[in-house]
């Protein structure tokens, strides 16, 4: 087996909203391969994936090899639109989004730090399907709890180009309402046409809006591979369609190349622990392949994930995927995703042996 990953260690998404606040560091968040290499014999090649030749089975790297495969799964995560204005390197610099961890999260810390009591952060949300849907909300919620602390008289709005909360809707509508009364607003139905980096004004469907900080949130599609190698046939194509049950490309031609996490076009939510458990379908799919078996027919997924709505209390989301066999997709269990009913300190220390366990899992 071979792992083929362009960057040298993984800097987790999850829990990167902490570094924000100053609760966790960059390199905290951060993992490398060699265990797998040693633990499991994995061959580990840092290159990137440049282009894939389906019909002789082989993939080619930045490095100007090519490898033969039987089976290939893609996981590439995603990429990001564009915003009007924000075409530069500099403009980019200035207004980041941060919905990649690394540079830019330690990026917006340091713009959060430097904005003046009584300013404005504005938070941009695209619109679904997008990485993490609790996500841009759980950043305002720990943004407005910092800005009361340490940054009195500020504000948060939230630009959210869907038409209402998109996940978790009754806790994050009582952090808006309640917990961080007077410091967040909330605008649905909010389009965001261009931003002007050098003076920090966002053009928008409300008219100009100038902030301190601006934290613009992209729109969203797989990554570059996926669109190089003609895989992006779903969502407009701007993700790879797949059967659910294998993870299989439903592109013809493309047998045998699987893609699983935020680059593929599935009916559950682009996030980290659903990725988790699409790799665990998959690998499980192909086990059975190579054995002339068939997949497991009725596979089941879950999604979950702990929520801070401030700096030191959590909440938490959960939903529990299972395959119907008439629409060839993974229906949530109830109809609905569960949402905690309580906020507290101990849902925080949870959170952090839940993302312990995930990254342990999958780093051992």
């Amino acid at each position: 087996m071979t792992l083929i990953e362009k960057a040298p260690n993984y800097i987790s998404n999850i829990l990167s909203n902490s570094v924000l606040y100053g609760k966790k560091t960059i390199l905290q968040l951060t993992y490398g391969y060699a265990d797998l290499a040693k633990n499991y014999g994995i061959n580990v090649i840092q290159a990137e994936v440049t282009n894939i030749d389906p019909v002789s089975q082989q993939v080619m790297l930045s490095t100007g090899a090519r490898l033969g495969y039987d089976r290939l799964v893609l996981s590439p995560g995603i990429q990001f639109d564009v915003i009007p204005g924000l075409e530069t390197v500099s403009a980019q610099t200035a207004i980041p989004h941060a919905w990649q961890a690394g540079a830019q999260t330690t990026n917006l810390r340091d713009q959060l730090n430097a904005m003046p009591a009584g300013g404005l952060f504005v938070l941009t949300i695209p619109a679904a399907p997008y990485r993490c849907p609790p996500g841009p909300y759980e950043r305002a919620c720990v943004v407005a709890d910092y800005l009361k602390t340490y940054k009195p008289r500020s504000k948060v709005l939230i630009l959210d180009e869907n038409a209402a909360i998109t996940a978790e809707k009754n806790n994050f509508t009582k952090a808006f309402n309640s917990i961080h009364a007077g410091v967040i607003e909330y605008r649905p139905a909010s389009t965001v046409l261009s931003i002007d980096a050098t003076n920090r004004i966002l053009d928008t469907n409300w008219g100009p809006i100038k902030a301190n900080v601006i934290n613009a949130i992209p729109d969203q599609r797989a990554g570059k591979i996926v669109t190089t190698a003609g895989l992006n046939n779903a969502t407009n194509g701007r993700f790879a369609g797949v059967d659910m049950l294998s993870y299989e490309s439903t592109v013809s031609g493309a047998k045998s190349i699987h893609i699983i996490g935020d680059s593929s076009a599935t009916t559950q939510a682009k996030a980290g622990h659903i990725a988790n458990q699409e790799g665990k379908v998959c690998a499980d799919a192909i086990v059975r392949s190579l054995m002339g078996q068939a997949p497991d027919l009725l596979p089941v997924t879950n999604s979950s994930c702990y929520t801070p709505i401030t700096m030191e209390t959590a909440s938490w989301l959960s939903a529990v995927y299972a395959y119907d066999t008439l629409s060839k997709s993974m229906k949530v269990v109830g109809g609905s995703a569960t949402e905690s009913t309580y906020i507290n300190k101990d849902q925080y220390e949870e959170m952090e042996k839940w993302f312990d366990n995930l990254m342990s899992e999958t780093f051992a």
